[in-house]
């Protein structure tokens, strides 16, 4: 090996001063890497090269894969959070109509809502003054009514939370900004023996945030709370 400086000595210094920096240096590293190949001729193949190359493509494949985990992590861990804290202001009603206004109102703007309604079923046909009152957070349906909705035209057993993007969403659950709504979380409520089903229907403009997909553990536990809530009301 000639000791001989082919470029600039103080560049030639300061790299013998510091080789671990050329180590640490991806681009460098490769430069050199194709320029060693470029000097052995295209009738060499270089075996250690293309292994450096394969272990380069896995440990991107590997640090990808790390990044998706930690986000995903970090996105259940926000989103239990969230549930949480909706949870705590729903039980923080001291009345059935504060019950429902917080739904609207701070639980809604919690869970990054644009639209909550929850829907009973009932066989009369007179409309409680009360629902008026509420602003459009409580609607009354005849019987049925829930699981043709969640069916959606579609035959099966509605589960308890059905998630789905929608076009042109239904304004009797959405209201005024029905045409808005990319995207809904339908969580079926069971009131007890005797009682009509409920449905509480979350909508948003995001058709990303409720997909079929996604896990549903969070929402079945705020469904939980959420019918134990409804039956003390109700009684």
């Amino acid at each position: 090996m000639s000791s001989s400086p082919k470029f600039n000595d103080t560049l030639r210094q300061a790299i013998l001063a510091k080789p671990d920096a050329i180590l640490d240096d991806h681009d460098v590293m490769h430069a050199l890497i194709a320029a060693n190949e470029k000097a052995m001729g295209s009738n060499i193949v270089d075996l250690r090269g293309i292994a450096m190359e394969r272990l380069e493509a896995r440990l991107d494949r590997l640090e990808d894969t790390h990044r998706s985990v930690i986000a995903a992590a970090y996105d259940n861990l926000a989103g239990t959070n969230q549930v949480h804290r909706a949870i705590l202001r729903l039980l923080d009603a001291t009345d059935f109509e504060m019950f429902l206004r917080d739904l609207r109102g701070e639980v809604a703007d919690i869970l990054r809502l644009d639209t909550v309604t929850l829907a009973l079923e009932s066989a009369e046909n007179d409309t409680d003054p009360a629902v008026e009152r509420l602003g459009g957070v409580l609607t009354m349906v005849e019987p049925g009514f829930i699981a043709a909705y969640l069916a959606n035209g579609r035959g099966g057993t509605p589960r308890q939370i059905t998630l789905r993007q929608v076009q042109g969403a239904n304004e009797r659950m959405h209201g005024a900004a029905s045409g808005r709504i990319g995207s809904e979380a339908c969580l079926r409520l069971d009131f007890g023996e005797g009682r009509l089903p409920g449905l509480l229907v979350l909508g948003t403009e995001d058709p990303d945030q409720f997909t079929p997909q996604q896990g549903t553990d969070l929402l079945g536990f705020f469904a939980g709370v959420f019918e134990r809530s409804m039956r003390h009301w109700l009684s």
